[in-house]
């Protein structure tokens, strides 16, 4: 079934260009959540609008993600943990802790979206990217203090 991309789709191409996948996955997968329409003479003609349309969504998109940047920019977390000799951290801080600690402060941030190459492991200030778009990312500040008892 030929079909026209209403978005991008990383394996089958970009928003606008006509493909020919199988019947099933048009129909069941690609139709229904609105990411392909089937290729008639009509839709065919309709491509610039989709492209526009499109256009249009990842410019809102980025938008707003470029507000959200600014807004995690200006505030930082602090992560108590408990410590032992010497100030050795028990355990470490990981990404879902530091969603949780976004959570608090009322921003919703999937744990995947954490850009941390490991987990914290030691006391001190961290900059943590945060991966809101493709190219926005912003840069959080992340404490890691030591618990009081």
């Amino acid at each position: 079934m030929k079909i026209i991309l209403k978005d991008d789709i990383e394996t089958l191409g970009k928003c606008g260009e006509v493909v020919t996948v199988k019947d099933g996955y048009a129909r069941n997968y690609l139709i229904p959540r609105n990411l392909a329409m089937v290729a008639t003479r009509g839709t065919l003609r309709s491509i610039g609008e989709v492209n526009r349309q499109k256009e249009l969504r990842d410019r809102k998109r980025m938008r707003e993600a470029d507000k959200l940047r600014i807004a995690l920019e200006k505030i930082s977390c602090t992560a108590e943990v408990q410590v032992g000799e010497e100030d050795r951290v028990f355990g470490s801080v990981t990404s879902n802790q530091i969603t949780e600690l976004l959570k608090q402060q009322g921003f919703i941030v999937d744990r995947r979206d954490i850009l941390l190459d490991e987990p914290i492991r030691a006391l001190g200030v961290y900059t943590v990217g945060v991966k809101l778009e493709r190219d926005v990312i912003a840069k959080l500040k992340v404490w890691v203090v030591k618990k009081d008892e």
